[in-house]
């Protein structure tokens, strides 16, 4: 069987030279022109026909990555190739997983078939699963979702004596008990009020933090960054140390990165989006998932 290949949308090559190089692939380069009326043109740079595809990108932001992603998905299987799938260590289109008021889409299984349609199989890192239990309830392709706790279990014991673990609501639980069960930590999760985008109101009524601890704060996603800086303001009123804000995504709103560090807080994401910081790398996981799927 001919090697793998590795092929990255833009802003994805770092990410794919390491999935390439610890899975003994191939990274084979992608042009993707853009024409004066916004049109792209993806072009592949190497021959495909036989090889088995693994595109790469991760689905942040992703209205702008999505067309490009299936136009070459669609060109790699017209030139041969043998199957073509997606990594996306981000997934995105996750949370809208109910209508939430009349009329509205189901984006969720909408964005699950797109992708099934145009892939043979997909690899992505811990999605934010709530009512949908498994991506295999929406997903008609083989899904592989992997979880980044060891990862980050690893880090928070490489880097703080004694952690104190906070979820700042129910559904950061599952994240919060994983990692604070392999690093040995306390934990609590807070209650959070949502009334909005961006209007968050985070509780803490029976929360105590031994004066010894360093308090980290651990979600999946950190986006308008709201529930993390109302979080941070709570528990900077219960403990001498400075928090750390750790987290397996970092996706990002406008202004949000620099908000959370402006509270003195320090930030740690994960290499599921790059950014400054991500720096709990998940290539082991993601390429050892690779491997048994390519099989």
């Amino acid at each position: 069987m001919s090697a793998p290949l590795f092929i990255p949308l833009p802003g994805n090559e770092a990410m794919a030279a390491r999935l390439a190089a610890r899975s003994g692939g191939t990274l084979v380069p992608l042009d993707v022109h853009t024409f004066p009326d916004g049109e792209v043109r993806p072009r592949l740079m190497q021959d495909v026909a036989g090889h088995s595809i693994a595109l790469v990108c991760t689905m942040d932001r992703p209205n702008g990555k999505f067309l490009p992603l299936a136009f070459t998905a669609a060109a790699a299987r017209e030139l041969g190739a043998r199957k073509v799938g997606l990594v996306a260590p981000y997934l995105g289109y996750m949370r809208q997983d109910k209508r939430f008021h009349p009329g509205e889409a189901l984006t969720s299984r909408t964005f699950a078939a797109l992708i099934s349609g145009a892939f043979d199989w997909l690899v992505t890192v811990d999605p934010h699963l709530h009512r949908t239990r498994s991506l295999t309830e929406i997903y008609s392709i083989p899904a592989l979702a992997l979880h980044a706790g060891p990862m980050l279990s690893e880090w928070v014991k490489a880097n703080i004596a004694r952690p104190f673990l906070i979820g700042p609501d129910e559904e950061s639980r599952q994240w919060v008990a994983d990692v604070a069960k392999l690093c040995s930590a306390p934990f609590a999760i807070l209650h959070k009020d949502r009334s909005g985008d961006r209007a968050i109101k985070v509780s803490a009524s029976h929360l105590s933090l031994p004066d010894d601890a360093t308090p980290v704060l651990l979600d999946d996603i950190v986006s308008s960054g709201g529930t993390v800086i109302e979080t941070i303001h709570l528990i900077k009123n219960l403990s001498h140390h400075a928090p750390i804000v750790l987290a397996i995504h970092g996706v990002f709103a406008k202004g949000a990165e620099q908000a959370i560090r402006d509270t003195g807080a320090t930030l740690v994401t994960s290499t599921t989006i790059a950014g400054r910081a991500a720096v709990v790398e998940v290539d082991r996981l993601i390429a050892s998932a690779i491997a048994d799927i390519m099989r």
